[in-house]
């Protein structure tokens, strides 16, 4: 890169971080300000973190909730997600390979449009993270409940929250123990999945076009008519923040200009083929007013109709693996977000405190872990799952108007290692498309997402309102 990038140390006018100097810790376990996180994740690290977050949602808990609303034009939902993600996932590419800091949209969007903006952004990411991992780890609960029912023990639904509330404090600890632990874990657990699913939907498919099997009987595409596919898109969009997670660990990435691009225009690429073919096998095998009521497990039920008890074993088992996945990976980047805001002094220094032995952020991880359980204590699936798509959808459009702000302006940092083709049509329509797809949202939703905005809004009137960020437009 032809330049230096923007500090991440927040100041005040005066040259000072608020709240005065920051102290440095140099006790054995934690190091402040200075220290930063290590570069061990590579381009096969960057996908797994990607397809491993989003492959969980879309596959192994929407295809009932979706058909409900939407009919087999649900498949058409998670086509429109896919490109609206795209649209976001070539603009913060760009962002990411000119700023590879941990913290990704915030980082992008404090520096082109200010501390306002980026502190809003910031702490409703922390939010919109937590949201969106309860959900896995709700929809985690729900596969554990239904792997002891294949099993032939049967316990309702009761264990579901606990089960979900003691894996999630497990993925922190691990998470606490290395990113290096950590993506080791998503990596196999990728691979694994990618190929038990690779099986069942080739068959799957072949099963539905009659090829190998009955052809299934036709079914009116949208049933429901034109207005619910785009609801379903706003509700399952959930299942495409997997590529912005790529860049809240840019930080962490080996040479970045090539892999950032390459991780999150790939993840979203792949996952988006995986989810429309899944929707398709789903829905041929059951109608859709039946795969609704199986719920947040319909895909056990798809699993068994096309391959019989193996194939509900292996739905279930690659089921736990995807909720897994999305679980860590989203752990992990809930707590980069925090990291990033306290390095620039938006939230208190001590979160953005170093683990010497670790190398990892540990305050940070506590504070993404504690609300992460909480939330998931409620086990509201619908709404958690909105919630986190309202506050990423904000966090999406603002990153697709940051680059349009950084090329006007052309600051003598930036300079990314890749470009938006098409530009500046490309960061338009990703803005547009993104704040378009939370008018469709629920009212409850888009209320709580409001609600947070503002109470973001107010700790920075509070705490940060006279830091000042290098590098900051």
């Amino acid at each position: 890169m032809g330049g230096p990038s923007p500090s991440t140390e927040g100041t005040n006018i005066d040259g000072e971080s608020p709240r005065g100097d920051p102290t440095i810790e140099t006790d054995e376990a934690t190091i402040t300000d200075d220290a930063e996180l290590e570069r061990t994740l590579g381009l096969t690290g960057g996908l797994a973190i990607g397809i491993g977050t989003m492959i969980g949602a879309g596959i192994f808990v929407f295809p009932g909730l979706a058909a409900g609303q939407a009919g087999p034009a649900a498949a058409g939902s998670f086509a429109i997600g896919a490109v609206v993600a795209l649209l976001v996932a070539l603009p913060a590419s760009e962002l990411a390979t000119a700023m590879p800091k941990s913290g990704g949209g915030y980082y992008f969007i404090s520096r082109a449009l200010g501390a306002l903006a980026g502190a809003v952004v910031g702490l409703s990411l922390w939010f919109g993270l937590v949201f969106a991992t309860a959900f896995y780890l709700v929809g985690f609960g729900y596969y554990a409940v239904d792997t002891l029912a294949e099993l032939g023990v049967t316990v309702g639904e009761g264990p579901v929250i606990p089960v979900a509330l003691l894996f999630g404090a497990g993925f922190t600890v691990l998470n606490v123990t290395g990113t290096e632990n950590a993506a080791k874990l998503q990596n196999g657990i990728v691979a694994l999945l990618l190929s038990i699913l690779a099986v069942f939907l080739t068959y799957g498919g072949l099963d539905a076009v009659g090829l190998v099997g009955e052809p299934a009987p036709p079914e009116r595409f949208a049933p429901f008519g034109a207005m619910p596919v785009l609801t379903t898109a706003a509700l399952v969009f959930t299942s495409y923040l997997g590529f912005a997670q790529v860049a809240t660990v840019a930080g962490e990435m080996r040479d970045p200009g090539r892999n950032l691009p390459l991780a999150m225009v790939g993840s979203v690429v792949v996952v988006g083929l995986l989810y429309v073919v899944t929707i398709f096998v789903a829905t041929s095998a059951f109608g859709s007013e039946t795969l609704a009521g199986f719920g947040e497990t319909a895909m056990v039920e798809v699993g068994r109709h096309y391959l019989g008890a193996a194939g509900a074993v292996a739905i279930v088992f690659g089921g736990l693996l995807a909720t897994m996945s999305s679980a860590n990976a989203s752990v992990l980047s809930t707590s980069r977000a925090i990291y990033a805001v306290s390095r620039d002094a938006l939230l208190p220094r001590r979160a953005s405190h170093i683990n010497l032995r670790y190398g990892t952020p540990h305050v940070a991880l506590g504070m993404a872990g504690g609300p992460i359980l909480v939330l998931t204590a409620t086990g509201q699936v619908e709404l958690l799952a909105e919630v986190a798509s309202f506050l990423h959808l904000v966090m999406y459009g603002l990153i697709c108007v940051a680059l349009i702000a950084l090329r006007r302006n052309e600051p003598a940092w930036y300079d990314p290692d890749f470009r938006v083709p098409g530009y500046p049509v490309v960061p338009v329509l990703g803005a547009i498309t993104s704040f378009a797809m939370i008018g469709f949202m629920q009212p409850a939703s888009q209320i709580v997402g409001v609600g947070i905005m503002l109470v973001t809004a107010g700790w920075y009137a509070y705490y940060a309102r006279d830091v000042r960020l290098r590098g900051e437009l």
